[in-house]
């Protein structure tokens, strides 16, 4: 199933690998990262498998102030995530929210440039995660 709101990106890395470029690309870029949730830890601790599935949830206020001065209620969609997981086939893949999706959903013209800005920053991170 292809979701028009996802942009979702191979990795030509093992997800360790992805994972750690992007947290590093995170930082070199002076975004903060909040949180690093593991939800394939989460399950093991209610006797569940999962294979790696990571959120990063990361930002910088200077360009999700912008957003916000735009439409308030796109704050449910801040700070910014970014899915690392492993398929079935041990393939790693990043994903995150389409930041022109979301200026639509919020009622943002998807060509204004904090969501040109956002759009870019998104996409350089996870090139560079793998």
């Amino acid at each position: 199933m292809v979701d028009e709101s996802l942009i979702t990106k191979a990795s030509a890395l093992t997800f360790l690998e992805t994972l750690t470029r992007l947290e590093a690309a995170v930082r070199e870029r002076g975004m903060t990262l909040f949180a690093r949730v593991d939800h394939a830890e989460g399950a093991k601790k209610v006797g569940m498998d999962l294979r790696p599935t990571t959120v990063l949830i990361f930002g910088n206020p200077r360009g999700g102030t912008r957003l916000m001065q735009l439409a308030q209620s796109i704050g449910l969609e801040l700070p910014l995530k970014i899915l690392v997981f492993e398929d079935a086939l041990g393939k790693t893949w990043v994903c995150y929210n389409d930041p022109t999706w979301l200026a639509r959903r919020f009622g943002i013209d998807p060509t204004s440039a904090p969501i040109a800005e956002i759009s870019a920053a998104l996409a350089a991170l996870t090139d560079v995660a793998g």
